[in-house]
């Protein structure tokens, strides 16, 4: 058996990471499920989501940022938000070809729908836990996301 060359916070950051990434699979399957009745899926509900949690209208690119998403794909499910009229595209005054996406009343409907479902079910799934044990989890998500975040930006 090899011996681990991490350290015993590498190696249970290991064992999160991998944990997360299992969480996160069934967080989507899950998400699908929940708003497949709304013509959703988890990616569209989330987009959604970042539009409405903006102080005001942004371009697709910004969106993915604030996503921590891929420009290109966030784009390609802005072009289907679109063509299903739940976003509209505005002008940006402060760039020619980058344009701004804005809910439309039907896009407004569609994520207050999915928000409606998700609270029930995530009052059930949170059941048992300790309010106190779930700040702690995601100040830590928060602190690894800030690190990470911080390399990307050191990189670029």
């Amino acid at each position: 058996m090899r011996k681990s060359l991490r350290t015993p916070a590498g190696d249970a950051l290991t064992n999160l990471m991998l944990d997360l990434f299992r969480l996160n699979s069934l967080l989507l399957t899950a998400g699908d499920r929940l708003v497949a009745r709304l013509g959703l899926t988890s990616a569209r509900w989330q987009i959604l989501g970042a539009i409405v949690q903006a102080e005001r209208p942004q371009p697709v690119a910004w969106l993915a940022r604030d996503l921590g998403g891929n420009r290109q794909n966030v784009q390609r499910i802005v072009n289907d938000l679109h063509a299903e009229g739940l976003v509209a595209f505005e002008a940006n005054p402060h760039h020619r070809r980058a344009q701004l996406v804005v809910l439309t009343d039907k896009g407004r409907r569609a994520f207050d729908a999915a928000m409606a479902l998700q609270m029930p079910w995530v009052n059930s799934l949170s059941e048992g836990l300790a309010v106190k044990d779930l700040q702690t989890v995601h100040r830590i998500v928060a602190a690894l996301r800030n690190k990470l975040e911080s390399e990307a930006e050191a990189q670029t």
